[in-house]
């Protein structure tokens, strides 16, 4: 792994000026190795003394490019392990689930944390998203979510309150707490598209203000037309694959 990670080394070095930092020069390096798959997900990377050497670059301009790539999620540390490449999560665009249910199956430990879950009454805008009469109670609820402690996704959620009697209830997963009154989503129209971040969204994802990031936007239903749900979700574009099958007819 060293040797890949030195060759795209000296050909960025070769290819680029040579007032190019060389912190910043790896960084691309290995980035590109990233990208290109050359250093897939859970790959581990040589110690930053193994780097130095092999580079003939100082630890502390290892640990600068090796900080930058982490703090774009695309490396992680393991205390006592060493420094992989972060596990993209795939979601599947083609199956109605929630995010608690989509990141357990894959065997990860999801977390949340509820920056607002209250009851009020809708708005127009609110109103027109949820089918709802004007003066109507809606549940909103803004959630950071989290894998394994590092934040993937700002969520902003509008549930009527007819649905979903008391926020509280709700855990770690939103279809669950529904499910308990008997409306869990049966379908749901979704919208994805390629953002900069704002500044609110990117402070909670801990990027900077026009940092890529996936918008997502879902409108659920019950079985029999109802909608259950509106969720606007910002999703770090570092660490998130959206996947549909698609068949012909």
């Amino acid at each position: 792994m060293l040797s890949a990670i030195a060759t795209e080394y000296l050909r960025l070095q070769s290819a680029e000026t040579s007032r190019t930092l060389a912190y910043l020069r790896l960084r691309r390096a290995i980035q590109h190795l990233i990208d290109t798959g050359v250093l897939g997900p859970g790959h581990g990377l040589p110690s930053e003394r193994d780097l130095a050497g092999g580079l003939q670059l100082s630890r502390v301009t290892v640990r600068k490019a090796l900080s930058g790539l982490i703090d774009q999620g695309l490396l992680s540390q393991r205390q006592g392990a060493g420094t992989f490449v972060s596990e993209r999560i795939v979601r599947s665009f083609s199956r109605l689930t929630s995010f608690t249910d989509d990141l357990r199956e894959r065997g990860l430990n999801p977390q949340v944390t509820f920056l607002e879950r209250g009851i009020g009454e809708v708005t127009p805008e609110e109103a027109m998203a949820l089918n709802l009469s004007p003066g109507s109670g809606v549940v909103r609820l803004s959630r950071l979510r989290h894998v394994d402690g590092a934040p993937i996704a700002a969520e902003r959620t509008l549930v009527p309150h007819s649905l979903l009697p008391d926020p509280q209830c709700i855990g770690g997963s939103l279809y669950e707490a529904l499910d308990t009154y008997g409306h869990r989503p049966r379908r749901a129209l979704q919208r994805l598209r390629a953002v900069a971040l704002e500044q609110e969204a990117a402070q909670l994802l801990q990027l900077e203000a026009g940092a890529p990031g996936l918008l997502v936007e879902r409108r659920a239903f019950l079985a029999d037309g109802r909608v259950v749900e509106f969720t606007r979700s910002f999703y770090r574009g570092d660490a998130y694959d959206f996947v549909a099958e698609l068949q012909s007819d």
